[in-house]
């Protein structure tokens, strides 16, 4: 039952792109497969090879590397529901630059790439679904860069907690204030500042 109702939080999703088939909902439960994970437990690391794409179900995960100092840098924080892997090492199969953490307990559907070819091969539905959710990673990935270089530090946190506020609640300040381009301290400023405004 407990897995039953994962598979329908991504068919819902599924849904909400593509129509999906009873055959698509049968090749998706024969596939992906439920997981749950620990709070803190990285689950893909940094110099290896992604096994998996992740749906998420509940959770909260963050994609993070090391920088010349050593200093973790987070690079993405998910915000559910959707995916999540380093996208680009899992598509091509090479070594990731960077490690999945998740931030709390997780309820995830995982899959790997030779299923996710194999389900795409079979349904011309997942095929156009699996596009369409690589597309919307990318264009995320542009809309990040270009507000790190436009907006300001306040801009990127108000709009982070408009859009997704519960990241607030779950997420260390952080890896919230590194997701931002910003130091910690500099993130405990703006919130001052913020509810002092309010």
């Amino acid at each position: 039952m407990f897995s039953d109702k994962m598979y329908q939080h991504l068919f819902s999703n599924a849904a909400a792109q593509v129509k999906l088939t009873a055959s698509d909902i049968t090749l998706c439960r024969k596939y992906f497969e439920p997981v749950l994970f620990a709070k803190n437990e990285i689950i893909e690391e940094e110099g290896h090879i992604p096994k998996y794409l992740y749906y998420v179900v509940s959770g909260f995960i963050r994609l993070f590397h090391y920088n010349e100092a050593g200093d973790e840098v987070t690079t993405h924080l998910n915000c559910p529901p959707g995916f999540i892997t380093s996208y680009s090492h899992f598509n091509s199969q090479t070594k990731a630059a960077e490690n999945v953490e998740c931030i709390t307990e997780c309820e995830l559907l995982r899959i790997t790439k030779a299923d996710l070819d194999t389900i795409c091969e079979q349904s011309s539905v997942f095929k156009d679904y699996s596009i369409l959710v690589f597309q919307m990673a990318l264009a995320y990935n542009e809309n990040r860069a270009r507000e790190l270089a436009s907006l300001t530090a306040e801009q990127r946190y108000t709009k982070l907690i408009d859009n997704y506020p519960a990241i607030i609640h779950h997420v260390p300040l952080q890896y919230i204030a590194s997701f931002l381009g910003m130091k910690p301290e500099s993130l405990s400023r703006i919130r001052r500042k913020i509810t002092k405004d309010n």
